[in-house]
């Protein structure tokens, strides 16, 4: 663990000095409790006991500031405040809330430091205060990274503590009994004769007197909610079509708009005639954007139509035109000079890597996100500033970008989130709403709802990063000996941090990401990151780097397992180091039955991938079939230290395994003339239903901290599959997607 050690020691160097220096912002910022924005717009005789509720006469309104893409964070959100509130989960009125400081991101800061999610050791934990502190102060509010659950568990069931102590001490000053005396049930104070007070007949006393903030939490013996299945808040109205996304806003006088912008994405306009779709009708004016047109109609399909009639001359791409000039760029940065650092260095590996030696390449394509919602946003802006409407995963971030774009301060936006109908991480980019930002400045008053056709979608996407990995290994008397990985990837982190005006510092943790710090103790490890010059632009895809460099990882560990002839169970159990992985292993052993026999052309394959924190073990079985690969069942065991709602968990486990494999599968973007050649679905696959196999899921406990659901499924999925496939027919998938080398049934 050579390299591990120098990463913290350096790391613990710029933590120290940054707690020396007040953690670089000041000492005082960085405890001082949070203001609370509930209170700017309340009314006599309503109480905001915190960030995250509200009571007034009329009702209870909770706070969830975690943007809602479908993983279910909106009723996770309620669920913890309402256990330690005491009220059921329809007993409240529950909002994004406005976005605001108060509502930074606890977790997001915690995984932004150089040291694993396990290292619990001075440095790592200094490191995540001056972090967490940082984000504190910059109000940093963000959803991401399986960040929602871990950032809120214990702020939300505190916040729901605090209300529930004080409403019981306004009834204690209203009937003259103790508090210790009142119990809460089902949103009301009941006394010990059983008078039952409800809370929102004590919020005017409530806002009279002092929070009470000495509120220890309730035992989980105790909880109603938290660990029990649950019927998520949004399904009723998502089963009937009537909860609302963004795309379902509509606002009096609203026009639409369609944009045609380089699909060589960086590239300019060099001309245009816009007199074609200026004539069609509703259309009311053609404007000129970042990188393209957009055109101004009486409804979207009008603008659309209207916006493919537009005849335009395009530049060049800033970036290689051609696909195969992409692969090599990523070849070629294999380089001393591209070497972005060297995670991790045990043992001697070049010394072990004197005799026979096995080698393998495996690479990884762009991938696009393509949510089921299009892209869109609303924007109304004049002199006083602009409103916005739309799904956004960094709310104030938005705000920024839009008073960036209008003119104004930022403090001038408001923003209203909405459900987002599927992001994957496309809601942590801004192009749509600087795009209407644009277009609304220069339409003052008028609300303008932008919305991005699908092929647009498909043109304009910063897709996953492109990747390769080189691996050599050795083995010895039955066992994996010695491993050196090389990973080499755009940075989807420049790339994205790039695009909000930021830039990043040290080495991108996330070209490695799972990698480096895999929990596995072979003699000679070393692991190195290779940046690659950028290429197309990037961003966050669904569990980030860890979806391709997983693949990587667990499909080449398994091709030295089998060169070692041993069994890929029992070699990881023999080399894993940390209990609670051994313990995700063994669960998976047990719930696949491994070693079993499937019979005549079947087979199994395993990974194991850690990310944001969760070890996953995946075991997939197939059949090989004279038509092809049949996946037949997929075993999936996760730790995340406490599962709050055990049938949301099971359907994000679920879903993430069938995007994994999807796109495994079926899935790339490739460029020709500096264009993604992919434009809609039908080039872009995921899996079919028919093809979708039977699930199972366990979720354990054992990890000392509560973590997110939502992304760590997806990095073992790929390398299972591969693995499983291999077991089955002996040929061994080192590229996705696979459907270039085998067919699917």
């Amino acid at each position: 663990m050579g390299r591990t050690r120098t990463i913290a020691r350096r790391s613990f160097l710029i933590g120290s000095a940054a707690v020396l220096g007040g953690v670089a912002f000041g000492t005082y910022l960085a405890v001082k409790p949070s203001e609370n924005p509930l209170t700017e717009s309340l009314a006599e005789g309503e109480a905001a006991f915190n960030p995250f509720v509200k009571i007034t006469e009329q009702g209870i309104t909770l706070i969830a500031p975690h943007a809602d893409s479908g993983q279910g964070v909106h009723s996770m959100q309620t669920a913890l405040i309402a256990e330690e509130l005491d009220i059921a989960l329809d007993q409240a009125e529950v909002s994004f809330g406005a976005p605001d400081p108060a509502y930074y991101n606890t977790a997001m800061a915690n995984d932004a430091v150089p040291f694993a999610a396990f290292d619990e050791g001075l440095a790592a934990r200094s490191m995540r205060v001056v972090a967490s502190s940082a984000f504190k102060i910059l109000g940093v509010q963000g959803t991401g990274g399986s960040s929602s659950t871990p950032d809120q568990y214990d702020k939300l069931r505190a916040a729901g503590a605090m209300a529930r102590e004080t409403l019981k001490a306004a009834a204690a000053r209203r009937t003259g009994l103790p508090a210790e005396q009142l119990k809460t049930e089902n949103g009301r104070v009941i006394t010990p004769t059983g008078e039952a007070i409800p809370y929102t007949a004590l919020a005017a006393e409530a806002a009279q007197i002092p929070p009470v903030t000495d509120t220890p939490l309730r035992d989980p013996a105790e909880w109603r909610l938290i660990g029990k299945p649950m019927q998520r808040t949004d399904i009723v109205a998502k089963s009937t079509g009537t909860l609302p996304y963004g795309i379902d806003i509509s606002l009096p006088d609203m026009l639409h708009a369609a944009v045609r912008i380089n699909p060589r994405q960086g590239g300019e306009l060099l001309d245009f005639d816009a007199a074609k779709a200026e004539a069609m009708r509703g259309v009311k004016a053609v404007l000129p954007v970042t990188g393209g047109l957009a055109v101004v109609a009486d409804n979207t399909w009008r603008a659309f139509k209207a916006a493919e009639a537009l005849e335009v001359t395009w530049g060049p791409a800033p970036y290689p035109a051609e696909q195969a000039e992409h692969w090599e760029a990523v070849a070629n940065s294999f380089t001393p000079e591209r070497l972005n650092t060297t995670w991790r260095d045990d043992g001697d590996v070049d010394t072990a890597h004197q005799g026979e030696v096995i080698t393998a390449e495996y690479r990884a394509p762009y991938v696009a996100h393509q949510p089921l919602e299009p892209l869109g946003a609303i924007i109304r802006a004049d002199a006083n500033g602009a409103e916005v409407w739309s799904g956004h995963q960094l709310p104030r971030f938005v705000q920024m970008q839009v008073a960036a774009k209008v003119g104004c301060e930022m403090e001038q936006v408001t923003f209203h989130n909405q459900f987002i109908g599927g992001s994957f991480g496309h809601r942590l980019e801004f192009d749509v709403i600087t795009l209407a930002a644009e277009i609304a400045a220069q339409l003052p008053g008028v609300p303008i709802k932008l919305t991005f056709s699908r092929e647009e979608d498909f043109a304009q996407d910063y897709p996953r990063q492109i990747g390769m990995a080189r691996s050599t290994g050795s083995v010895k008397d039955g066992r994996v000996e010695s491993w050196a990985l090389d990973i080499a990837t755009v940075s989807s982190s420049v790339s994205q941090m790039g695009r909000m005006g930021l830039s990043l510092s040290g080495p991108d943790a996330q070209i490695v990401a799972g990698a480096w710090n895999m929990p596995f103790a072979l003699p000679h490890l070393r692991v190195r990151g290779y940046i690659v010059p950028e290429l197309a632009p990037t961003s966050s895809w669904r569990s980030v780097g860890a979806s391709t460099s997983g693949f990587f990882a667990e499909g080449f560990f398994d091709e030295l397992i089998h060169a070692a002839g041993a069994d890929p169970l029992e070699e990881r159990l023999r080399l894993v180091t940390r209990p609670v992985h051994r313990q995700v292993l063994e669960a998976i052993g047990e719930m696949s039955n491994w070693g079993s026999d499937l019979g005549a052309g079947r087979g199994r394959g395993l990974a194991m991938f850690e990310s944001f924190g969760v070890p996953v073990a995946e075991v997939v079985e197939v059949t090989d079939t004279p038509a092809g690969i049949r996946i037949d069942k997929v075993f999936v065991a996760a730790d995340v230290g406490r599962v709050v709602d055990p049938v949301n968990f099971e359907n994000l486990v679920q879903g993430g395994v069938i995007w994994g494999l999807g796109h495994a599968i079926n899935s790339e973007i490739t460029y020709a003339d500096g264009k993604a050649e992919q434009s809609n679905y039908h080039m872009a696959e995921g899996m079919r239903l028919y093809q979708t196999p039977q699930i199972e899921v366990r979720g354990l406990e054992n990890g000392s901290h509560v973590r997110g659901i939502g992304e760590p499924p997806v990095p073992p999925a790929a390398p299972a599959l591969a693995n499983a496939i291999f077991a089955a027919t002996g040929t061994r998938l080192r590229e996705m997607p696979f459907y270039k080398h085998i067919n699917f049934v």
